[in-house]
């Protein structure tokens, strides 16, 4: 996929979230022909949020489609990756109105603060090796606009090329003496309403949130990037998405970690 093509269609995918479009995955010419060339769009949709937009530099990282159904369901074998805009990071309690989004969506994680640069020449990195650059472990939520997309048409790339529908995120405390905690098996809650609607484990998301903070860190390792001090990874959610409405209060516990709580206004 050659350049202009590469910013002819990330114009086109930035110009339809401004416009507050429905979704619509890339097709026919537009389609990429890899992951890679699906980054490369990410790059230049980041790129006009960042300048034209005047969202500013990024302040943490996420992966996506962590999964085995999801990733069947958009015909990867494989995470995703997208960048998380610091204007966009919000601490708890917090507040959001539902009418900035065409389609919130709510995600239940671990988020990691970076507690050093991670040095590219230590790659590729693993759970056990990557635990040393963890300052801190927060419950999080992602925010997630879909943009009313139709799930039953979905493919990884076209996600992947629009932010993988990145909308910011929600962080709780920061717990810095996370080294007692089994992070594997710590049980989570979430409560919406003031009525407790699931539970599961941390480790439901690829069986330790450091595996999935060992993949971004790789992923970026690839291309030419890294880990950097107070950067915040949300490493995978524990729960299904779940579309909030306006008036409802959620609030997402984990074991030894404490809560994360989100209102969602009008």
């Amino acid at each position: 996929m050659d350049r202009e093509k590469v910013i002819r269609i990330a114009r086109r995918i930035f110009e339809a979230n401004r416009a507050r479009e429905r979704f619509r995955p890339l097709r026919g010419e537009d389609a990429p022909e890899s992951l890679e060339a699906a980054y490369r769009i990410q790059d230049e949709v980041h790129r006009l949020f960042e300048t034209e937009a005047g969202m500013g530099p990024p302040g943490g990282h996420k992966i996506a489609l962590t999964s085995r159904a999801v990733q069947e369901l958009c015909g990867v074998d494989q995470p995703v990756y997208g960048k998380v805009f610091a204007k966009t990071i919000r601490q708890s309690p917090a507040r959001v109105r539902l009418s900035d989004y065409l389609r919130l969506g709510l995600e239940f994680e671990v988020a990691v603060e970076i507690g050093r640069d991670l040095p590219a020449s230590a790659a590729p990195w693993t759970r056990a090796r990557i635990a040393d650059y963890v300052a801190a472990v927060l419950p999080a939520f992602e925010l997630i606009e879909d943009r009313d997309a139709d799930y039953d048409d979905l493919d990884a790339a076209s996600i992947l090329a629009d932010r993988c529908w990145c909308a910011g995120m929600v962080l709780g405390p920061r717990v810095e003496d996370w080294q007692a905690l089994d992070l594997a098996a710590a049980p989570v809650e979430l409560c919406w309403n003031d009525e407790a609607v699931e539970r599961a484990v941390t480790g439901d998301s690829l069986g330790h949130p450091f595996e999935g903070l060992a993949w971004v860190a790789n992923h970026l390792v690839g291309r030419g990037q890294r880990l950097r001090e107070g950067e915040v990874v949300i490493t995978g959610s524990a729960l299904k998405t779940r579309f909030p409405e306006a008036g409802d209060l959620v609030v997402y516990r984990i074991d030894g970690l404490g809560e994360v709580s989100l209102r969602i206004e009008p």
